[in-house]
């Protein structure tokens, strides 16, 4: 009794026009239904090609369903929760120099230049920075779930004796100012890595000026590393 494995390759064709159908679609949707969508058809040929293997046709069927599923869940690893606050950061910081991005491991990201929240060789933190962090901290004094990282950066102007301390004193300031409006300091990690991570050449203003910074991380579980 030798039972005839039907070639994957028969039944993965239809799954790979739908993947190509809703990819087609991903200019119409927000992120995390774009990362969703890409999830569902990734799952569905895999599913596919593995069913197909194991029992022919109706297998192939069976497998594009249960991957497709699988892969949605899997893809929509950037909640709406977190989308939201991008977006609402993103108003927040209008014509403030603070970036605000999505990284590549889905953490929520707010690039903070010294000159926009310190004053020079100070941790106090600046009245403008303060309205920023007033929005960041909305909402997050009731979510136990996620989770926050403080980064503080100096340039190379200075002796690691003055820039080491100073920068984890940049990050402890936001701490404790998150921790002010209800956030739990036992949330948030705070780190100083001096004139030790620049971004730019510290061998002119500009460069210096971009390596002054603080940078603050929000993420959820799912994407704790």
């Amino acid at each position: 009794m030798n039972k005839r494995i039907a070639a994957p390759h028969r039944y993965a064709l239809p799954a790979t026009l739908v993947v190509s159908l809703t990819l087609g679609a991903c200019s119409n949707m927000d992120q995390r239904q774009q990362d969703t969508a890409k999830g569902a058809g990734i799952g569905a040929i895999a599913g596919a090609v593995i069913g197909a293997a194991v029992d022919g046709k109706s297998g192939a069927a069976k497998g594009a369903v249960i991957g497709g599923a699988a892969g949605a869940i899997g893809g929509n690893i950037w909640s709406r929760k977190m989308e939201e606050k991008r977006r609402a950061m993103e108003q927040a910081t209008q014509g403030t120099g603070i970036d605000v991005s999505r990284t590549a491991d889905n953490q929520l990201k707010l690039n903070i230049p010294s000159d926009a929240g310190f004053d020079v060789g100070r941790s106090a933190i600046k009245p403008s920075l303060r309205t920023v962090l007033d929005s960041f901290s909305s909402g997050l004094g009731n979510d136990h779930n996620t989770r926050i990282r403080v980064i503080g950066h100096t340039d190379s102007t200075g002796s690691d004796s003055i820039n080491n301390p100073l920068s984890l004193d940049r990050a402890q300031s936001v701490r404790d100012y998150l921790a002010g409006k209800g956030v739990s300091p036992t949330r948030v990690e705070t780190v100083g890595r001096g004139s030790h991570e620049p971004v730019a050449d510290n061998g002119s203003e500009a460069g210096r000026a971009q390596n002054r910074r603080v940078e603050i991380f929000l993420r959820e579980p799912e994407q704790q590393g």
